[in-house]
């Protein structure tokens, strides 16, 4: 189950974060390079990175917390807000759009009755659009949490979503 965190709150890591985050510090010459790291501990404790998370690390790592949020705004895989369980990233580039994105894409809008970038209300899913998921050759790709769907279609798109009940 996913904590909330109110943004006003000084971030608190738990003993078990704190030791893996100042462990990853030791495999960089410079703190900088475990950034990621850290905000993918915190990501795996909540589902999501609390905008206090972001001075917190920026503390641990001793570094500014603009540094922090460049890089977690940056990567599409670091979530800055609530998602589901299951987050839904839907390439939407100019291969999968050329071989069925957008049937795809209106499908699964309708199906789970939201927009990109919204959760149904169950919390079951959280649909988002992304750039490239390297598989051009496979189109129209998806992927759900770290599980990479090919040659996905319509049809398929209850069996694929069956699978993440």
């Amino acid at each position: 189950m996913m904590e909330k965190i109110i943004a006003t709150d000084r971030y608190q890591f738990t003993a078990e974060d704190k030791a893996e985050i100042e462990h990853c510090l030791h495999h960089y010459d410079d703190s900088r390079a475990a950034s990621i790291d850290a905000l993918k501990i915190v990501q795996r404790r909540h589902g999501w990175v609390p905008d206090n998370a972001i001075a917190a690390i920026a503390e641990i790592l001793g570094i500014p917390g603009s540094d922090i949020e460049g890089v977690a705004t940056f990567y599409n895989r670091i979530y800055r807000q609530p998602v589901g369980r299951n987050v839904i990233a839907v390439c939407d580039s100019i291969g999968c759009f050329l071989v069925g994105f957008e049937e795809i894409y209106s499908a699964l809008k309708k199906q789970l009755a939201i927009q990109p970038g919204q959760t149904t209300a169950d919390n079951r899913f959280t649909l988002l659009p992304i750039c490239c998921l390297g598989a051009c050759d496979r189109g129209p790709v998806l992927m759900i949490n770290d599980d990479t769907h090919f040659d996905v279609s319509v049809e398929k798109l209850d069996a694929v979503l069956e699978q993440y009940l």
